[in-house]
Formats: structure tokens, sequence, C-alpha cells
């Protein structure tokens, strides 16, 4: 499915679940949140996003914590699960998402290669729901295979909210 239809779909999904977006974007910069505004009436579901690129805006932005840092490193599971969860509880959105990965084509590591992304979505409905991914290509490229993921995760989560009700 395109960006935009995706974009659409999360947007109306979380306007008939009654339901807020907010987003702290690290290695997609603010992509994420401009796809969602591209969408006319998205102001009604969107709170905003938090452009945490370095690990002093994750600290004091979002509330990560620093021993979280030193001990995962910013593109991990537990990182991305504390910037959800932070952007939900300052947004007071029902979902916190959070997107963090090393696009390059630098900064890279045989453990974390370039390309490694992590989306960790946090709700008041269900246990945090966290995907990794090693993608190819070029910085532009990964940047936009983690927004689409990232819209795939949102209408995952909201479709599971559809499932079990309002919570």
């Amino acid at each position: 499915m395109r960006g935009e239809a995706l974009a659409e779909l999360v947007v109306r999904d979380a306007r008939d679940r009654g339901c807020r977006i907010a987003l702290a974007e690290s290695c997609t910069g603010g992509l994420l949140g401009a796809r969602i505004t591209d969408i006319p009436g998205s102001s009604a579901v969107f709170w905003g996003s938090v452009v945490s690129y370095s690990n002093e805006a994750k600290v004091s932005m979002l509330g990560v914590l620093r021993e979280t840092l030193e001990a995962h490193g910013a593109v991990s599971e537990p990182v991305a699960v504390e910037m959800a969860e932070g952007v939900r509880r300052r947004s007071g959105a029902e979902v916190g998402l959070s997107v963090s990965g090393i696009a390059g084509p630098d900064g890279g590591t045989e453990e974390k290669p370039v390309g490694t992304v992590w989306i960790c979505c946090v709700t008041g409905w269900t246990a945090p729901v966290c995907r990794s991914f090693r993608f190819s290509g070029n910085r532009r490229s990964v940047r936009m295979m983690a927004v689409q993921e990232s819209l795939r995760l949102i209408g995952h989560v909201l479709a599971a909210r559809a499932l079990s009700g309002p919570g």
C-alpha cells in the first residue's frame, strides 16, 4: 500500500476510534509527522511529533533514562519503548509511537548495521508493540521504509483496539 493511502487509513481509523497519535521521531527527522499531516483532517487526531535526534533530546524531551541509553544504545528496543512511553505521557495521546534507527551512510556497526531501525507503539490497551528492521538501500530509502513501517504498526495497533473495544 502506498504511503499516502496508509496515512489516510491511519488518520481515518484513529478518528473512528477516538484516538490521538503522538510521535517521537529520531532517524525519520519529522518525515512521519509530515506524512500524517499531508492528510486533510489529521489535526483531529495528530497531537504532533517530537524530533529527538540527539541522545540529549531523548533524555530532556522524552524522559529516556541515561542508563537505558548507555546500556543499550539509542537504536534499541528499550530506548524505543521509553521514547514512545515518554511522548505518550507528555502528550496525553492514546497512541505513542517512536522510531529510532541508523539511516547511514555512516554510524553502523557489526551488531547494528546501517539500516537497523526500531519502531515501538505504546497505548493504554495493549503491551508495547515493537518491531526491529534491517532495511537496505541509501539514507533516503531507509528513512522512507521506516515511515511506511511506522504507519503499518500504528494501523495494526488501531485495528487491535477495534477488536478489543474501548480501553
